[in-house]
């Protein structure tokens, strides 16, 4: 395939990120498959990326998110500054076949307003589809940028404007689904998980309190805001509370956290979170949001760990309810349905993530969609022609 792709993942994290990183984790198992079927690939990242590709540029050295806890007039300048630099990277070449985008608003935002001349636009939507109003209410990208949900149930609470410029939705994938359903059928224990960022919309504090009503041990696993570990937290003092996750985590969570039924542990990547999942009785969803892609379901599917969760968002399209996990609409059922997960096969959740959830099928995927950008883009062209 003769295929350039310009992979804008942002200034905020290294690709692969360090730990958490959902957006750059994407983008870390896609572009691997992405070669593989012969696309040429041009990073925009920052410095610090160790992402093999064909090309790599960056405007900063080292990832920005630890900027995001910073009022806004000091830090809208972080994705501006690093969009200016995809924009020169355009206007100096003429090899980019298409630009996948995935730089929340301002990608979206930046690259519409480069007008017919620029190349052909897939910008993916990672986050949830209410915020940006007016960006989203009345996008024209006229037949050059067009974009895609990360489930159907995110696209369908787009508005209007934004469905118009839909090519549709590729679920996320992970590495782990690779050969899961030949993987040794994991030993369980008597934890759950509650894996991800720590902040109200995944309902940490829910989870907690679930501990404590049945007995079953919970851990939370994630950061709270850019606090990756306990102890820089701790060392964070009263100061870190602006942050707003911060507040809800000492507020809500944290008077529940002893250290045995409930545990943070922070961050954890590699093979301890891995092991972290593969271990648990059930991956725990509590929400209180429409979860727009859900890295974690994927991946702890794949670790033959069903999940248990609020039926919310893209949830229903990725669990089968009764086979690779347990979902309710009430919040007060989940306590039952966490319970109940023991009576569920590891075995289905990961012969499911093997079959649907992988790398290569997110891949080929976004091929396809790329040639639909690609060729709605030249329709003006053979009509002006």
């Amino acid at each position: 395939m003769s295929l350039t792709v310009l992979m804008n993942a942002g200034p905020w994290l290294s690709v692969p990120p360090p730990g958490y990183g959902g957006i750059e984790n994407v983008v870390a198992t896609l572009v691997p498959e992405l070669r593989r079927l012969g696309v040429r690939v041009v990073l925009a990242s920052v410095g610090s990326s160790t992402l093999p590709v064909d090309e790599k540029f960056s405007v900063f050295d080292d990832g920005q998110f630890a900027a995001l806890q910073r009022p806004y007039n000091q830090v809208c300048g972080v994705s501006q500054a690093h969009l200016a630099g995809v924009v020169r990277q355009l206007h100096g070449r003429d090899d980019v076949d298409l630009v996948h985008d995935h730089v929340e608003a301002v990608g979206l935002a930046t690259l519409a307003a480069m007008g017919p001349d620029a190349p052909p636009v897939l910008h993916t939507l990672h986050w949830d589809l209410a915020k940006h109003p007016e960006l989203y209410g009345t996008l024209d990208g006229g037949a050059r940028v067009r974009v895609n949900g990360v489930s159907a149930a995110q696209l369908a609470r787009a508005p209007r404007a934004l469905r118009e410029h839909a090519v549709g939705h590729v679920h996320l994938a992970t590495p782990l689904a690779v050969h899961a359903d030949r993987a040794p059928r994991p030993v369980k224990g008597d934890h759950t998980v509650i894996l991800g960022r720590i902040n109200p919309g995944k309902g940490q504090d829910v989870g907690a309190r679930l501990a404590r009503r049945t007995g079953v041990p919970l851990v939370l696993a994630g950061p709270v805001g850019p606090y990756h570990r306990p102890a820089d937290l701790a060392a964070a003092g009263d100061g870190a509370r602006q942050n707003p996750d911060v507040r809800f985590f000492y507020d809500q969570v944290a008077p529940h956290v002893d250290g045995d039924l409930v545990r943070w542990v922070g961050t954890v990547a590699g093979r301890e979170r891995d092991d972290l999942l593969a271990g648990a009785r059930a991956a725990l969803f509590p929400l209180r949001w429409e979860e727009p892609g859900g890295t974690a379901v994927v991946e702890s599917l794949a670790l033959g760990t069903p999940v248990v969760a609020t039926a919310r968002g893209c949830l229903p399209e990725l669990v089968d309810h009764g086979r690779t996990g347990l979902l309710t609409d009430d919040e007060d059922e989940l306590g039952e349905l966490l319970l109940a997960a023991r009576r569920l096969d590891p075995d289905e959740c990961r012969r499911e993530a093997a079959a649907r959830f992988t790398p290569a099928v997110m891949a080929q995927r976004y091929v396809a969609l790329y040639e639909t950008v690609r060729a709605a883009a030249r329709v003006p062209e053979l009509r002006a022609a």
